[in-house]
């Protein structure tokens, strides 16, 4: 059984915890897992209590940003939109997750929460940033093409993210307009895209998987090779079978 911390969204006149239907189904159907919805109470919820119950974490990608006040910046509404209550949720989950040494895959939002966790920073609008790719979502009218997979990134030798996938370049679907700025310190870099972006990081030392991407396998993990080995990866983890990092 794995925690995937819900967002918070508003319709119908309620307030509603919720998580993607792609991230879990790729943890049940790929990664032989059951998914656990935890809900976003912040202070309300007993972490420990949580993570007692379970046997790892997933954090999923989501149209919500980290709020900046947890990195030390001034927050403006290109920093937006925030959830805050996921915020006060996931930050302590994570701190706890890996102290207990409990795998973790965080995704998208969830890399950007995994190094705002341990002291990292976040950059927004890296599109205007010289010398940068536009990683956001493209505007087009299915989820299959603005998911489709779109520029390469290299993974580094030696890493988790490398023995899991490789050397190669392969092609990601990253879909974001934010992302690292100062890499916290304790992560390690697994992946980066061709313009120098971070698009994968590992905790150090870990004792378990630990691995955070900025792109989504969830949406291919059904179909897509390198996809469905960092979900199967995340599952042999999960049942104790998986080595914490590649020999390089």
């Amino acid at each position: 059984m794995i925690a995937v911390p819900a967002d918070i969204r508003i319709f119908d006149n309620y307030r509603w915890h919720v998580a993607a239907t792609p991230y879990v189904d790729a943890v049940a159907r790929v990664a032989g897992t059951v998914p656990f919805i935890v809900p976003a109470l912040g202070e309300a919820l007993e972490v420990e209590a949580v993570l007692d119950r379970v046997d790892g974490v997933m954090l999923t990608g989501s149209k919500s940003n980290v709020h900046p006040a947890h990195y030390g910046v001034e927050p403006t509404e290109r920093h937006g939109p925030f959830d805050e209550d996921r915020d006060a949720t996931t930050l302590p989950l994570i701190r706890s997750a890996i102290d207990r040494g409990l795998p973790l895959l965080a995704i998208c939002r969830g890399m950007q929460e995994l190094n705002v966790a341990l002291g990292g920073s976040i950059a927004t609008e890296i599109q205007e940033i010289a010398g940068r790719d536009d990683h956001r979502a493209p505007d087009l009218p299915t989820q299959d093409e603005r998911f489709a997979l779109r520029h390469e990134v290299r993974a580094v030798p030696g890493g988790i993210l490398a023995g899991i996938v490789g050397v190669e370049p392969f092609r990601v679907n990253s879909l974001h307009r934010q992302a690292i700025d100062r890499l916290a310190e304790g992560l390690a870099v697994e992946a980066t895209a061709e313009d120098g972006t971070i698009e994968a990081v590992s905790v150090e030392g870990a004792r378990s998987f630990a691995l955070g991407v900025q792109w989504h396998p969830e949406y291919w993990a059904g179909s897509e090779p390198m996809s469905q080995r960092i979900f199967r990866a995340y599952g042999a983890a999960l049942r104790g079978d998986a080595p914490a990092r590649a020999v390089a």
